[in-house]
């Protein structure tokens, strides 16, 4: 595709654009950064390398063709019936038969499904040397190995097979790139029609991504049928969780009391167990999103190299990080909302009514105990505190955030502060339990409080830290990730002692 095109500005004379009344286009969002340098109302001076051709009229097919046609390409669509077609494209998209267009155009775009493949099988010939971008998708993930492009080349043997656009959705090609996701991921073997519609995604202000030859073609069309591929094991374990703490929570707070004391408290399962199951919940998943760091940390020392392969499940641990500490940020978000409607149940102010009753029975005139006001201004205090960490943490995650930080930054955050909030939440579980760890009455059925099952991971993780902060490690640690191998000795010199070394030899 030619790339010098420049635009000739005429009198009386505007972008076709403007005169089109195509329904749900911002004409200002479709126009605005497609092509640099070229002024608003330009009209473009399109040469047969601008020209690209269609093969369908579906619903994808319409929004690529306004797409093409808001970038300054002259687009021919290809079409069984063309009479009843042309009314869906705007008024300068040329809609014309399937013969035609293929005769016409170096460049298809084959938006059909797989099935109707074949019906083009009649064009061989006139398609030989033509480049075909197929941006068809499965209904299911592919497992048998052949992909959709892969199928569509075997047919044209003699054709420049792309594979690209299968990502992008047909709303993100109405609305504009910067509503939608803006890469584009592309796979060709022959690397002149793989820059041809490099070139064409970019002057559509799409970010093209190369991803190899065609054999890539299955992975790129599975990725628009996976579901959050990367969050099933952090929910999987979420759940588990949940599920263990719950039951758990259960047993001690509904069944204990009514086997042991005759009382009734299945009220509690909808919102007490819940958010006294959530926070354990996260805090255990918060534990588990710096401790694979400090598993491969003790890896490398006892390697001496960073240059032998981490196991293959503490390699994918630490690639599930980011999921597991947005799961721990979605606890204890729950964690925080539940706390703050304790107060407006019925229960709870029934509750507070008896005690009330209770206390003028007794002739109690002040309850106040000052250890346990410390205590609770404290625990909240810390909880607030640990949250608005946890809120930095999911925010910086974010790539959006992410990109505007340096490595430095990024890093400081996500390390340093993602301890401090680790930090936080412990002494914030530790508040809460106070001495309850110690107090018999507490232990129901023989079983501790549910915080002291929470604690050890977390503990161990801080303490683990803090060993490796220690000069003597953490110093053959940096060495270690710098480069420095324990069973090799590389000496360096400075640019002085080889100036040395170099007179003398002389």
């Amino acid at each position: 595709m030619s790339q010098t095109d420049t635009a000739r500005p005429e009198a009386n004379n505007t972008h076709p654009a403007h005169q089109c009344g195509l329904a749900g286009m911002m004409e200002s969002d479709l126009e605005k950064p497609l092509l640099v340098g070229v002024k608003h109302g330009a009209v473009y001076d399109l040469s047969s390398g601008d020209t690209v051709g269609i093969l369908g009229s579906g619903d994808f097919a319409r929004s690529l063709a306004t797409r093409l046609w808001y970038s300054g390409f002259k687009v021919l669509v290809g079409s069984r019936i063309p009479r009843r077609s042309a009314g869906l494209f705007p008024e300068d998209v040329e809609v014309v038969t399937q013969e035609e267009v293929v005769k016409r155009v170096d460049l298809l775009f084959v938006a059909t499904f797989k099935e109707h493949y074949s019906t083009l099988n009649r064009f061989s010939e006139v398609l030989a040397g033509k480049v075909l971008v197929d941006v068809s998708n499965n209904t299911e993930i592919n497992l048998r190995g052949e992909s959709n492009a892969q199928y569509l080349a075997s047919l044209f043997p003699k054709c420049h097979v792309v594979k690209g656009f299968n990502v992008v959705s047909a709303w993100a090609l109405q609305s504009g790139p910067k509503d939608g996701n803006k890469q584009v991921l592309i796979c060709s073997d022959s690397s002149d029609a793989k820059s041809r519609v490099v070139s064409i995604a970019r002057r559509m202000g799409f970010i093209p991504v190369d991803m190899g030859a065609l054999c890539s073609a299955c992975d790129i069309e599975n990725m628009p049928l996976r579901l959050l591929p990367q969050w099933k094991i952090p929910v999987v374990l979420t759940v588990y969780l949940f599920v263990f703490f719950y039951c758990y929570n259960f047993v001690r707070g509904v069944l204990h009391p009514y086997f042991a004391e005759n009382k009734n408290t299945f009220y509690k399962i909808p919102i007490d167990l819940v958010n006294v199951s959530i926070p354990c919940v996260a805090y255990v998943l918060l534990s588990l999103v710096y401790l694979p760091g400090i598993l491969a940390a003790f890896y490398q020392l006892r390697n001496g190299t960073k240059y032998r392969r981490f196991p293959n499940w503490l390699d994918e641990w630490l690639q599930l990080r980011k999921q597991i500490g947005l799961a721990s940020f979605f606890c204890a978000c729950l964690h925080a909302l539940y706390s703050m409607c304790l107060a407006v149940r019925r229960s709870a102010r029934y509750l507070i009514i008896n005690e009330a009753i209770k206390q003028v029975k007794a002739n109690v005139s002040s309850v106040w105990v000052e250890e346990e006001v410390w205590r609770m201004e404290i625990y909240i205090s810390l909880g607030i505190v640990a949250l608005g960490a946890l809120s930095l943490l999911a925010v910086t995650s974010l790539p959006s955030v992410g990109n505007a930080l340096n490595w430095r930054e990024f890093s400081f955050i996500q390390s340093k502060l993602g301890l401090a909030a680790l930090i936080l939440a412990t002494l914030h579980t530790l508040t809460f339990g106070w001495k309850r760890a110690f107090d018999p009455r507490n232990y129901k059925f023989y079983l501790p409080p549910t915080f002291t099952l929470a604690l050890p991971l977390p503990m161990g993780v801080i303490l683990a830290k803090a060993a490796l902060l220690l000069p003597c490690l953490s110093r053959r640690v940096m060495r270690i990730r710098r480069g420095w191998e324990s069973t090799r000795c590389v000496t360096f010199q400075s640019h002085e002692q080889e100036l040395n070394d170099t007179s003398s030899n002389v």
